[in-house]
């Protein structure tokens, strides 16, 4: 699937958990979630993206102020 252009992929592993995967430039994250819903499982690996977009977009800003 694709999420403001970053690929992931989640797959049920056992009834009721996730596990997910995703890559934002070199660093890959993954992890797993709890619930019975597909529908939930990807909406929390988008929000799990969209916390990583921002403290990478944090930490850019950062570097930038310091240089």
């Amino acid at each position: 699937m694709n999420y403001q252009g970053i690929e992931f992929s989640f797959a049920e592993t056992q009834p009721g958990l996730w596990q997910w995967q995703f890559q934002i430039g070199e660093t890959v994250k993954n992890g797993k979630t709890e619930t019975n819903l597909q529908g939930i499982a990807a909406h929390r690996v988008q929000r799990r993206i969209d916390r990583e977009i921002k403290q990478a977009q944090e930490l850019a800003a950062r570097r930038s102020r310091a240089n």
